[in-house]
């Protein structure tokens, strides 16, 4: 005796059947199908060139994620190494500059030392000049003495605008002092005729004014 029970239960645990329709034309409209509206298996080797190409390329987007966050911002860096630059530029000329305003002080307390040591020591060069008008220095050691002392203040840049230099030369009211004026036949007017006491003069400018006569010119 058949038991159905058992045929009963036996059908219930079977798998359903499904399929795929493949089918080329379409039944409904009787139009050729495109490959877009045939249904793919899910072993069809489209489908599976088409998942290998989806992770391709969603691998190649996740390493251009990685590597443009790894790569450096070349824009960044240009534009701070060009403000770097330009700073470097300007701490240079500052610089330059610094040693131009150094130098140029440097000099300037040169001069002045230099000057300050002459101005202080004209008085004694006028003793020298008075003794050298007596005689008093036409030889002997202290002539020798007041030669080399002549020569140091030279080598400073000092010349002395005495009777040698001066006589019969135009006056210079910023560089000579008229004590005097007195006419005179073999000066010409506005002309040196004697210097009383020699000035000084250091790279062009006057230490000491030299004292001196000056021309009116002859008597008419």
């Amino acid at each position: 005796m058949p038991h159905h029970g058992h045929d009963e239960e036996h059908d219930q645990h079977e798998e359903p059947v499904s399929f795929q329709d493949k089918r080329r034309i379409d039944p409904e409209t009787g139009r050729v199908r495109q490959p877009q509206d045939v249904p793919a298996e899910d072993g069809d080797a489209l489908s599976q060139a088409e998942r290998i190409l989806n992770d391709a390329a969603g691998a190649d987007a996740a390493d251009e994620g990685i590597t443009g966050a790894q790569e450096p911002d070349v824009a960044g860096v240009s534009a701070r190494e060009e403000e770097l630059r330009a700073d470097l530029q300007r701490l240079q000329a500052e610089f330059v500059n610094y040693k131009r305003r150094v130098e140029r002080d440097r000099n300037v307390a040169k001069d002045a030392a230099i000057v300050s040591v002459i101005s202080a020591l004209l008085p004694v060069l006028d003793d020298l000049d008075a003794a050298r008008a007596a005689g008093d220095l036409a030889e002997g050691p202290f002539a020798a003495i007041a030669t080399k002392f002549d020569g140091v203040l030279a080598g400073f840049g000092l010349e002395r605008q005495d009777q040698e230099a001066l006589g019969g030369e135009p006056f210079d009211p910023s560089q000579h002092e008229a004590v005097i004026r007195q006419p005179s036949a073999e000066v010409p007017e506005e002309h040196i005729v004697q210097v009383f006491r020699n000035g000084y003069v250091r790279e062009g400018r006057v230490l000491r004014a030299a004292q001196v006569m000056v021309s009116a010119g002859a008597e008419g």
